[in-house]
């Protein structure tokens, strides 16, 4: 894993299961179609893409997220600037983590707000969201489906769009590893690397406080 440690110079920050669809991960791909958003998902382990088991690496060169926090005391707490794109990580009121974000299109949009933390989920997948391919090539056929409306074509597998490192704070929203194209562009949630996610999700416990801006 290799993390970004150059710190900006910043002092603040700016299978489907249809009746759980409503209160389970609620977000997922937004954007044209063969966006790339979960190439790797129904590929064997040795042939999925990097950016975590499922996800492609972002769209724009990420030279914005960092790590400082290891060892580091105090409370946790998250904020999100969604005009920036980025999430800001404390711990005892010192800054000591900035991750690259995608947070929801705009008609989509992530709410401002204050939340908490109110459920971690490691290998989380939407029950909303997903994908569809071919069942015989594995070629994709539709990246942005929405279960609840799309039928399933004839020769397709769905596949539902894994959220690794889940941490929920409003209904259906929270921040996961996914696929960062470079502007806003989720329905609702907060993509982020996997290597970011991996140490927010650490970091993080039910209750901790999450403010979006």
């Amino acid at each position: 894993m290799i993390i970004n440690m150059s710190k900006p110079s910043i002092t603040h920050p700016g299978a489907l299961l249809l009746p759980l669809a409503l209160i389970l991960g609620a977000c997922a791909p937004s954007g044209p179609s063969n966006s790339g958003y979960m190439a790797g998902v129904g590929k064997p382990v040795h042939q999925q893409v990097s950016n975590g088991p499922h996800h492609p690496p972002p769209a724009v060169h990420d030279d914005i997220s960092y790590w400082e926090g290891d060892g580091v005391p105090g409370s946790p707490l998250i904020r999100i600037n969604r005009p920036q794109q980025k999430a800001f990580f404390y711990k005892g009121g010192v800054l000591v983590g900035i991750s690259k974000i995608s947070s929801g299109s705009e008609d989509h949009a992530t709410p401002p707000g204050r939340y908490k933390i109110t459920q971690k989920s490691k290998d989380h997948k939407s029950s909303i969201y997903g994908v569809f391919k071919n069942k015989a090539t594995g070629q994709m056929i539709n990246d942005n489906v929405d279960i609840r409306v799309d039928k399933i074509p004839p020769g397709a597998v769905y596949y539902a769009a894994p959220m690794p490192n889940f941490m929920r704070f409003h209904g259906g929203i929270g921040m996961h590893t996914g696929y960062l194209p470079g502007y806003a562009a989720s329905h609702g949630c907060i993509r982020m690397p996997h290597h970011m996610s991996e140490k927010f999700f650490e970091n993080v416990e039910v209750g901790t406080p999450v403010i979006v801006d």
